[in-house]
């Protein structure tokens, strides 16, 4: 079928299907929801057979829905009705939730339903449910209904709020009173629910030193105490802040201002001006701790195989961050393991270089340079690691430099889930780094080469799998995810042919080497970043400045809309 897709935006949700359905042999194309007029000129040029809408901040023409069938994908359990359905679902600590594919009508949410998927809640923020929860509930839920769409014969089931399956209720959206933090009279446990549910957009509104800041990605802290509301640490970019029965972390802030936009930061940057005062608290990566606390990078070792984790936000990966991280990998290389495992996040394994610092930086220019040779630094270190054999676990997402930086390793599994954006030239024709030009080549052919990075569109892990991007793909969940990557780890620590393995391994980075050296391949990536940091051309700064402020779009790129290439 010809299925047209109309989203704000190209988030994680609107990716997912949009490789999934493209595997299914769908022909897709995009369109952003800029407004009515330009709506409805996509959908007479495409002419599409069914119209789905992955995300959406506005109604759909009258015009569209009527003459078209027109699938929209709620966040919500069947019933649920208004915005903020997800936040709404974390506030109330609902034990289960869902997403709903309805038919759009002259009532917002309330057309027929054609397909429902119900999932269990876990105690996490919005953001994070929304990546793992609501994308694979969603995705099982629109390939349920285009099934049933192309029968031919299915009646979807108009909205009875007389069922007894019908739980959901139109609710009112969700305001910042709603979500307002008690510090003194509010535990812990309450605090980070209400900053759950609005992690991503629009974080809670609360007060820190006299000024307004939207708080987001907090987590808990078993052990430090100190008066409720008040900052009693401060631990790399994270600042704790005491509650009535102990304290949370909050990873990042950003200020609330009228005259510009502001950036959404890690919470010590935004409030470097007032922490002189407050005590640093050490993280040690390589210890075993089982308390609840703030910590983005971390080691464990079991047997002969070592667990690198690096969980940061977003996936992006300022320049300190690069720096810790190399150090700690270089530390754990020289620990008596066979196997290092690059584990990054929950929620994302990397995403490279970390666009809103380079923005909030006194020089945009400068820190980009900064931080793609922190970025650098790192990936050579993997590159030339020759002591260990080395696996890049995909738990999530990764793109541009972060894909690239998996490559490093010398296997590369993800979860079958995961989508990869290996490619720059979004970001304002950004070239990119991180040894791509050494690292691509060695997985893929030449034409694919081009592709993946001049086409920007999404690649499953499936589709990665089949092009030799990556090793292997398996349909697990997180936990059974981590549990067959331990047991591919540890089975290569233990071959008899390990040894064999590490020598063929050294032998190619010396063959490799000789061929053309490592420090050829960035002198010349870095050249052509060069340009784009410090050049004539700003298209990089513009399009970075566009993305960190979430300005809207003014066109869809026609690598997405399909529609307008003629």
């Amino acid at each position: 079928m010809k299925i047209l897709f109309l989203t704000h935006s190209f988030n994680c949700l609107a990716q997912r299907l949009f490789v999934e359905l493209t595997q299914c042999g769908h022909e897709l194309s995009v369109e952003f929801d800029i407004n009515d007029a330009v709506t409805c000129e996509a959908v007479e040029l495409f002419q599409p057979d069914l119209i789905i809408a992955p995300f959406l901040k506005r109604a759909i023409p009258e015009k569209i829905w009527r003459a078209h069938t027109c699938f929209i994908v709620h966040p919500g359990i069947i019933g649920d009705r208004g915005p903020s359905a997800l936040d709404w679902a974390i506030m109330k600590d609902r034990s289960e939730w869902g997403v709903t594919v309805l038919q759009a009508n002259a009532e917002m949410d309330a057309g027929d339903i054609w397909a429902s998927v119900v999932f269990p809640m876990r105690s996490a923020k919005k953001s994070s449910l929304y990546r793992h929860e609501v994308v694979e509930a969603a995705t099982r839920a629109v390939l349920i209904a285009i099934k049933r769409f192309e029968s031919g014969i299915y009646q979807p089931e108009p909205l009875d709020y007389s069922r007894a399956n019908v739980q959901g209720r139109l609710h009112a959206p969700i305001r910042q009173s709603d979500r307002r933090i008690d510090w003194q009279h509010d535990n812990a446990r309450t605090i980070l629910r209400k900053i759950h549910a609005a992690d991503g957009f629009p974080g809670v509104l609360d007060t820190l030193f006299g000024e307004s800041y939207y708080l987001f990605n907090a987590c808990h802290e078993e052990s430090l105490q100190g008066k409720p509301g008040t900052i009693i640490a401060k631990r790399h970019n994270a600042v704790c802040r005491a509650t009535t029965d102990g304290a949370i972390w909050i990873g990042h802030l950003k200020r609330q201002q009228d005259a510009e936009p502001a950036l959404k930061l890690a919470a010590t940057t935004a409030l470097q001006n007032h922490l002189a005062d407050v005590p640093e608290i050490p993280d040690d990566p390589f210890a075993k701790t089982a308390a609840d606390t703030y910590r983005d990078i971390w080691f464990e070792q079991k047997n002969d195989v070592g667990y690198l984790y690096f969980d940061f936000y977003n996936g992006a990966m300022d320049t300190a961050q690069c720096q810790r991280l190399r150090d700690v990998y270089l530390k754990a290389a020289s620990l008596d393991v066979r196997v290092i495992v690059l584990m990054g996040g929950a929620d994302f394994w990397s995403n490279g270089i970390h666009l809103n610092h380079i923005e909030h930086a006194a020089s945009p220019a400068d820190e980009s340079w900064r931080n793609i040779n922190a970025m650098n630094d790192l990936v050579h270190a993997v590159i030339t690691t020759d002591r260990q054999l080395t696996i890049a676990a995909l738990q999530g997402n990764a793109g541009a430099g972060g894909v690239f930086l998996s490559l490093a390793a010398d296997y590369i599994f993800a979860r079958t889930s995961v989508i990869l954006n290996p490619h720059y030239k979004s970001m304002g024709n950004l070239y990119g780094s991180e040894y791509w030009t050494y690292l691509l080549p060695r997985r893929v052919n030449a034409p694919q080469v081009n592709s993946l990075t001049q086409n920007r569109l999404p690649v499953s892990a499936q589709k990665a799998r089949e092009i030799g991007l990556i090793d292997d793909c398996f349909a697990l969940n997180p936990q059974e995810f981590k549990k067959k990557i331990t047991g591919i780890a540890e089975t290569l620590a233990a071959d008899p042919g390990f040894f064999p393995l590490l020598q063929q391994k050294r032998q190619q980075r010396q063959c490799d080497e000789q061929k053309k050296p490592l420090q050829s391949y960035r002198d010349e990536e870095l050249r052509r970043m060069q340009l784009n940091f410090y050049g004539f051309d700003p298209s990089y700064h513009v399009a970075r400045y566009h993305f960190v402020h979430k300005i809207p779009h003014g066109w869809t790129p026609r690598y997405l809309a399909r529609h307008r290439r003629l």
